[in-house]
């Protein structure tokens, strides 16, 4: 049975969007899939109870604390150590579950990431990737969008190799393309680290086992005619996904609305997935409503399904 674990008390609408979500998302994850909820048990039971879903569909861990928005991470974490953040994780390092999500502290889940599952042995930083839809109908992966700010080229190297290894194994894009974001196509294009990534990224991806394209323009990013995978620091890729956000909203405010701007929802996405660690964790906008916390929850179950980290781990110990 793969379970998924979910922080019943992350969010601005917790636990009642992220139970809901859960009872909506209980109705179409796998049949071997269990959702595990971790929180307030008295409150969560009382949100199933309200929806007329019987309790017994999850597995439910009772927690007495929650890590605010507002808390230091790093701290919260550690002295809160019954929250429902410190003890999921603490499951998924236990391998209890089979991945973790949680609309909850950004800097909490980052926390948890990095020191209590760990990054992948070899993966210089771990990255926070995001999905982009494209006009061909089926989406780009993003990355970094907002951990790393600054990048070093063989950071942003490495990127280029766990992104090509999600979207093959999680997004089903066969030898997918990767590219460098830049303000040209040509290679003499660029500032410094944009120049020495494409070198580095020419020289390196034949070796590490990943298809180089080049550089992509931000114009093309929607596209999806020339890149799959478009690699950048996280100052950048934030910068591009928080103008696609921001379009989506300015779009639908006038009245406009097709396949393609609605795929730019953020609750059609659910969540963005922290690679590079040692298992799959998903994190959600704290605005997340119900519907926004079933896609976190399958994009979970379907990253630990495609077996993830493990063709991670191995591509980083060749």
């Amino acid at each position: 049975m793969l379970k998924i674990g979910v922080d019943a008390m992350g969010g601005d609408f917790a636990p009642e969007a992220a139970v809901k979500g859960a009872v909506a998302a209980a109705d179409r994850i796998g049949a071997d899939s269990r959702i595990v909820l971790f929180g307030d048990e008295k409150r969560i039971r009382e949100v199933l109870a309200a929806e007329n879903c019987p309790a017994e569909r999850f597995d439910i861990v009772p927690t007495t604390e929650v890590i605010e928005m507002g808390d230091h991470p790093a701290k919260a974490f550690q002295q809160k150590s019954d929250s429902s953040i410190a003890v999921g994780f603490g499951y998924l390092a236990k391998g209890l579950i089979a991945g973790f999500a949680s609309a909850g502290s950004t800097g909490a889940m980052m926390v948890g990431s990095m020191y209590a599952v760990k990054p992948i042995e070899g993966v210089i930083r771990p990255t926070i990737s995001s999905l982009i839809p494209t006009v061909s109908g089926r989406p780009a992966l993003l990355l970094d969008v907002g951990l790393n700010v600054d990048c070093k080229p063989e950071v942003l190297c490495q990127y280029g190799l766990i992104g090509s290894i999600y979207a093959e194994s999680v997004l089903g894009i066969e030898n997918p393309r990767v590219a460098v974001l830049n303000i040209g196509e040509e290679e003499a294009k660029g500032n410094a680290q944009a120049k020495a990534a494409h070198e580095m990224m020419k020289a390196e991806s034949e070796r590490l086992g990943f298809n180089f394209v080049g550089n992509v323009e931000a114009s093309y990013l929607f596209t999806g005619k020339i890149a799959d995978v478009v690699v950048c620091d996280g100052f950048v890729g934030n910068t591009a996904l928080k103008m696609a956000e921001g379009l989506y909203r300015i779009n639908k405010a006038l009245g406009g609305g097709n396949a393609f701007w609605e795929s730019m929802n953020y609750e059609n996405v659910g969540g963005t997935p922290v690679l590079g660690v040692n298992a799959p964790v998903i994190i959600g906008h704290g605005c997340s409503t119900p519907r926004a916390i079933e896609n976190m929850i399958l994009s979970t179950e379907r990253t630990a399904k495609a077996d993830f980290t493990a063709k991670l781990k191995a591509a980083f110990n060749k």
